[in-house]
């Protein structure tokens, strides 16, 4: 993913439809180009294309969430599997920053098991014979390809884990992380009982955003991994609250 191409994704994640020539002038290069860009975006299923413009197909897309910022979460889920050893049992929820991860485990570490509630992690490791995957069941989401619902809960009560790792699609100070959607975010906090500990990744620009639903974790959560885009006020709130904060 270059550098332009994972503009074209901020901008459209802004503006949700924008047109090809717009595109052009405020990317700087021509239309050929900018065509050239959206055509391999839309071959990947993450834009679609109409009458001169461009679309995400879904901000919930998985794909499409694993392009936008690509190397900030890259580095975020390679910091994130040092804490991970093989032969450990950890869990993952189903944000993009947690597909990396799961990916960067099943490359680096052995006898690895991963209890997730993601069907795309599930399905996206599973030629690695070196990982155990336990895919929790549930009503399945198809453009976030995830299990919600009461069933997650159940499954999960099955497992004791110490890490849990999980994402954010925002943050509200003294409330704490935030998701979008409801039965994500209840799916999280079932997952997260089972859990000693819970670590977020996440990239700095979910610290600007306002998620309709508390995950209301803030007891759990005891690390933040993030790139080095974070404010200080920010930070220093985190660590007030007792999380170890790691910026890259």
């Amino acid at each position: 993913m270059n550098n332009r191409t994972n503009r074209i994704l901020e901008l459209l994640t802004q503006e949700k439809r924008l047109e090809v020539s717009l595109l052009s002038e405020k990317l700087g290069v021509s239309q050929v180009t900018v065509r050239k860009d959206l055509d391999a975006l839309e071959a990947r299923g993450i834009i679609k294309r109409e009458h001169g413009f461009a679309l995400l197909r879904s901000e919930d897309d998985i794909n499409g969430r694993i392009a936008y910022h690509y190397e900030e979460k890259r580095k975020i889920a390679v910091r994130a599997a040092e804490l991970v050893r093989s032969g450990d049992t950890v869990m993952i929820e189903s944000g993009s920053c947690c597909a990396l991860l799961a990916d960067q485990l099943a490359n680096t570490k052995t006898d690895l098991t991963i209890i997730t509630n993601s069907a795309f992690i599930a399905d996206h490791t599973r030629q690695k014979t070196n990982v155990r995957m336990i895919l929790l069941g549930g009503i399945y989401q198809p453009d976030s390809q995830v299990m919600v619902g009461p069933m997650v809960g159940q499954c999960a009560e099955n497992f004791l884990v110490d890490l849990f790792f999980i994402g954010a699609d925002g943050y509200v100070s003294r409330i704490g992380f935030t998701n979008r959607d409801q039965m994500r975010a209840q799916a999280v906090r079932d997952m997260a009982k089972q859990a000693g500990q819970v670590v977020v990744l996440t990239e700095s620009d979910k610290f600007l955003k306002h998620g309709s639903v508390p995950l209301n974790l803030k007891d759990k959560v005891k690390t933040v991994i993030t790139d080095k885009g974070i404010a200080a006020q920010t930070r220093i709130a985190l660590e007030g609250e007792g999380m170890e904060v790691v910026a890259l």
